[in-house]
């Protein structure tokens, strides 16, 4: 499909607000009406459109108006085209709790991203990535699984001068580093070829703060432009265009797009990044924001960006349900640790949780935001794995995943436990298609969650090598009117 002037008006002309406006795929483009009139942003929607044959939902004022149609269509992916001043803080936990309500479980229905940019040039840039992108080359401020990469480098940011170095088709070498940093790192976007940027540390909606424990440069950001400032005060520019995704899990802030010289975007116009994820507020207990190595890195080519980061956030969710279901339905403003006391359930008791734990959980579930395209593909090269995870349809409607050690009695345990809140996240599966009338007739002692779309199973801790741990069970497909 494409637009020239007069048809583009003729669309949007019979655009009713909060109703699908075209028929297509199992993709949903969320815009507001003030964003779908400005013209440069609906390039945006209608690459969309053109990439995914995507259906257009376009809401007043409030997001959440949105609800009805979604439910109506209740596609596999949900892009929110917004504007720099829309993705705010603020709209991110509403898209958060927005999508959990297409139906009546507590958990994530759909695969989403808010699509935004410095500009609508910017965002029209991501919208247009087409191609797959198969991670080779990872570089990291804080330490990494780098058995589990092709090649890459990892600059700690507790230890100065300490640095780990994978060449393609050798062993990780931890080697010494220079003083500063920056330089490195800068180079590592601009000459490298990076694929993936992962970071820790102190950081704030304007910098990066290199050095965690000790005295390093730092990467700032100003209208659109993103530049490492060394420790001499020698200022250095940071252009990319290679396509590349970006986890900054271990950062404050670095997700809060608060006006036009944040870092997300300069991280956006400036280093080529198609997919981020980051905290829109202080971050302190980390599970939203570390699991997303556990999914993604640490399991190399099982997930996409997005699929990994929902992925921890089905982890999450399932933990707060599970050990504190007296809060798991309480909303509060994103960045805000509501201080109650509330008696622990035995589950949380038995795992040995407190009520900071469950306040904890509470405060990262919507305060996490994801950026881009989320039908657009990024994985790791397929890499060491712990554990083979397999589902195979059997017979029509009859599902088996079943999950086989590869590394002995460790199998499930943490491959890196740098950062917070690591390791011991349960299996998730995604199923092919939405289904119902579920019935588990093997694994009950696994304790699976199956919902209509994914499979979660507990990490049993205890690993026996020689077992293959299975969930069987059968399911009706769910039938989706258009």
């Amino acid at each position: 499909m494409s637009f020239n002037a007069t048809a583009r008006l003729a669309f949007f002309a019979t655009c009713l607000l909060c109703r699908v406006v075209t028929a297509g795929a199992d993709y949903v483009v969320v815009v507001s009406q003030a964003t779908s009139n400005d013209p440069a942003w609906n390039h945006v929607v209608e690459e969309l459109v053109d990439k995914h044959r995507a259906e257009v939902v376009v809401y007043e004022k409030h997001v959440n108006e949105a609800l009805p149609a979604l439910r109506k269509t209740f596609p596999r992916y949900a892009c929110f085209v917004a504007t720099s001043k829309e993705a705010s803080r603020q709209m991110v936990a509403d898209v958060h709790r927005l999508t959990r309500k297409l139906d009546d479980d507590p958990y994530t229905d759909i695969f989403w991203g808010i699509l935004t940019g410095y500009d609508a040039a910017n965002a029209l840039a991501i919208a247009r990535e087409r191609e797959p992108l198969v991670i080779q080359r990872v570089t990291s401020g804080t330490e990494l699984a780098m058995e589990c990469v092709a090649e890459g480098v990892w600059y700690s940011e507790l230890q100065k001068n300490r640095m780990v170095h994978k060449a393609r088709g050798e062993k990780e070498k931890q080697i010494d580093g220079p003083n500063d940093t920056t330089a490195a790192l800068v180079a590592s976007l601009t000459e490298g070829k990076t694929d993936l940027f992962v970071t820790s540390g102190h950081a704030t909606e304007r910098d990066w703060q290199i050095g965690f424990r000790y005295r390093n440069g730092s990467f700032q950001s100003k209208g659109g432009e993103l530049f490492g400032v060394d420790t001499q005060g020698k200022t250095i520019p940071i252009l990319s265009s290679n396509p590349k995704v970006y986890l900054p899990i271990g950062n404050c802030l670095m997700g809060h797009i608060d006006g036009p010289d944040a870092m997300g975007l300069a991280f956006m116009k400036s280093a080529g990044v198609r997919q981020m994820v980051g905290y829109t507020v202080l971050t302190w207990y980390g599970y939203a924001g570390w699991g997303c190595l556990d999914y993604f890195v640490e399991q190399p080519g099982r997930y996409t960006f997005v699929e990994s980061f929902l992925a921890n956030q089905h982890a999450l969710i399932e933990r707060l349900e599970t050990h504190f279901p007296d809060i798991s339905s309480l909303d509060s403003a994103p960045g805000t640790t509501l201080r109650m006391k509330f008696e622990l359930s035995d589950a949380a008791k038995k795992s040995g949780l407190t009520v900071q734990d469950g306040l904890g959980l509470l405060h990262d579930r919507d305060v996490m935001a994801i950026y881009g395209d989320p039908a657009w593909s990024a994985k790791l090269a397929p890499g060491k794995l712990s554990y083979e995870q397999t589902l195979t349809e059997v017979a029509q409607g009859l599902f088996s995943l079943d999950i086989k050690p590869l590394a002995g009695n460790k199998s499930f345990e943490p491959v890196n436990t740098n950062g917070s809140q690591r390791g011991w996240r349960p299996f998730v599966q995604y199923l092919p298609r939405r289904v119902k009338d579920i019935e588990v007739i093997q694994g009950q002692d696994l304790s699976p969650l199956i919902t209509d779309d994914f499979v979660l199973v507990p990490n049993p801790r205890v690993c026996d090598p020689d077992k293959t741990y299975r969930v069987l069970f059968k399911a009706t497909d769910v039938l989706q009117s258009r």
